[in-house]
């Protein structure tokens, strides 16, 4: 897992060329004018994924976890907590979907951070994540997530 704001996204760019292309499109991408929904980058091995929504309260929330997808997750506009833990063997509660690429945990996180409009988080294979958690009061929050391929 990382955490940094987008004006630092250079320092990435050594995790490779979809890094590269994924911090790129973040930079220079005006989402203002961009609608929800799913915008291939370079075919299926880097696609964004623009969504707004309401925060949440993390009690009803699951931890969640991916195994083709690394996630860039940016914050545009708001503010919101993600729930964070490592994925050491634990079992999910939902078992793994191979066309959704994801699985459900019931674990509580180890840990919270709070992302707002300007950074970012990487959540690779091995981390549970739980986002679009309330930091308090519900907030309305436009993000992006990139998913970048593993392989």
């Amino acid at each position: 897992m990382i955490l940094d704001a987008l004006k630092n996204a250079h320092l990435y760019h050594g995790l490779g060329p979809r890094f590269v292309k994924a911090f790129d499109y973040l930079l220079h991408t005006d989402f203002s004018k961009l609608e929800k929904g799913r915008y291939e980058i370079d075919g299926q091995n880097v696609v964004a994924i623009v969504n707004e929504y309401q925060t949440v309260d993390p009690a009803g929330e699951k931890m969640e976890s991916h195994r083709k997808y690394i996630d860039v997750q940016y914050v545009v506009k708001g503010a919101e907590q993600i729930g964070i833990a490592l994925l050491n063997g634990q079992e999910p509660s939902r078992a793994y979907d191979e066309e959704s690429d994801y699985m459900l945990f019931s674990d509580r996180p180890s840990f919270f951070t709070r992302l707002q409009a300007g950074d970012f988080a990487i959540f690779f294979p091995t981390d549970l994540h739980m986002p679009n958690l309330a930091d308090g009061t519900p907030v309305q929050v436009k993000k992006v997530v990139i998913k970048v391929a593993v392989n």
